[in-house]
């Protein structure tokens, strides 16, 4: 899209295209998302990596992410009009999905070959969210010892104790503050 000068149209492509790949969980287009906004400078890693954290605290944290990202992005559109350009983007591709192929779901569902696909796109998709949680998540936020505590804290809070999402992200919110003032040796 670089053939195009509008910065508006390349923004609305990059989350056009990863609305476009969202299954089974929006995490699966993380780095594809951090790819086209990040070296750009769109937004920096650091901003980008708080957004994408502050946002799993909420419904839909991926297209609450497109949102923010359309909000705090350099150059313009930005904003109000940033976060509504790159909301709709994100959201056109499954809209356009239900519209489409919704009376014939029922017959589509019912071959052995859409079966068979579903169930490869399934598997797939559990290798994409373990790519997505190395990288960026793991390799830039699990740094020393002290991250690697309140990764496993928080994963203990949600999967062991149930404790609300929102809840365990002021908590790794306090924690990272304590982990970075006491910086814990990797």
């Amino acid at each position: 899209m670089t053939a195009v000068p509008s910065h508006s149209l390349r923004l609305f492509d990059v989350f056009y295209r990863a609305g476009s790949l969202v299954f089974g969980g929006g995490h699966v287009v993380l780095p594809l998302l951090q790819a086209a906004v990040v070296p750009p400078g769109w937004v920096s890693n650091d901003a980008f990596l708080a957004g994408y954290g502050a946002t799993q605290a909420v419904p839909g944290p991926l297209f609450t992410f497109s949102a923010y990202l359309g909000t705090v992005m350099g150059p313009s559109p930005n904003g109000w009009l940033g976060a509504a350009l790159c909301l709709t983007a994100m959201f056109l591709p499954a809209f356009l999905l239900v519209i489409g192929p919704l009376p014939f779901w029922d017959d589509l569902r019912r071959h052995p070959s859409a079966q068979a696909a579903l169930r490869g796109v399934n598997a797939a998709v559990v290798g994409l969210l373990l790519a997505a949680l190395y990288r960026p998540v793991w390799t830039t936020g699990i740094t020393n010892a002290g991250d690697f505590a309140l990764g496993i804290a928080a994963f203990l809070l949600l999967f062991m104790w149930k404790t609300p999402p929102w809840l365990v992200v002021v908590f790794c919110a306090i924690g990272g503050e304590a982990v970075a003032r006491f910086s814990f040796p990797a």
